[in-house]
């Protein structure tokens, strides 16, 4: 590694996981670059909040599912310009409904950005990495990717299929000391499960031997220790944060 400083990228980086993320990487000294899709006004305020940490922060828009414009930012605004040395994929989006009420644009677009995006970001992260011959991706799965989860086929496809790219990219990539591992959170309290109904909150409530919602700032310190030098013989595992919740 040179003597620049660190430079983190996280999608989806505005609210919820990412903002917790990119917040807690900035405490590790790292700068960071985030991406956004809607909320600009959000992605500003992580920026000036990484900022009063000492850290540089930039934030772009970015549609993770559009592939061409994932190499063009990582073409103009990552190769060249930082030491990329952790990338966190977050971006990702829910539209919930039974598999056999499900439409096909609402299958499209959560594989697309949950599942196809992460696969974007990750195959043009990797070609900077193995030049350096170092860096960490961790990908944002799901606990719901590993034990299915009624109403979600498309999420929990894109989830469990993250999963199944994690590992397979982690052993493509190890030999140039680049590491991919994923983290599964559980119920986690952000803007996407404040639209769970109470009732279903409360089932999942009782699954969680904790007895409590995790925090975003939970997910952000599993990502904080796969991102650091403490997880360096650490690839292509799924580190799960989720309470206790298993099915």
């Amino acid at each position: 590694m040179s003597d620049s400083p660190r430079t983190a990228l996280v999608t989806g980086g505005s609210r919820g996981i990412g903002r917790a993320c990119a917040l807690r990487l900035a405490d590790d000294g790292f700068d960071v670059i985030l991406t956004y899709v809607s909320r600009p006004e959000e992605a500003d305020k992580v920026v000036e909040a990484v900022k009063a940490k000492g850290r540089d922060a930039k934030a772009y828009r970015l549609d993770a599912a559009d592939r061409q414009a994932v190499a063009a930012f990582f073409a103009d605004e990552i190769k060249g310009k930082v030491e990329l040395a952790a990338v966190v994929n977050n971006a990702g989006i829910t539209r919930d409904g039974l598999l056999v009420r499900m439409k096909d644009e609402d299958w499209d677009k959560v594989i697309e950005i949950n599942l196809t995006g992460a696969f974007a970001c990750l195959r043009e992260a990797a070609k900077i990495m193995m030049k350096q011959r170092f860096g960490s991706i961790i990908n944002i799965a799901s606990l719901v990717g590993q034990m299915g989860n009624a109403g979600q086929a498309n999420y929990v496809a894109a989830k469990a299929g993250l999963i199944g790219l994690t590992k397979t990219a982690a052993r493509e990539l190890a030999s140039r000391n680049v590491r991919v591992n994923a983290i599964a959170p559980g119920f986690i309290a952000t803007d996407m499960t404040d639209a769970v109904s109470d009732a279903a909150t409360e089932a999942m409530m009782a699954q969680i031997p904790l007895k409590r919602a995790g925090r975003p700032e939970d997910v952000a310190a599993a990502a904080s220790f796969l991102a650091g030098p403490d997880s360096s013989y650490v690839t292509g595992q799924v580190l799960a944060v989720n309470g206790g919740m298993y099915m």
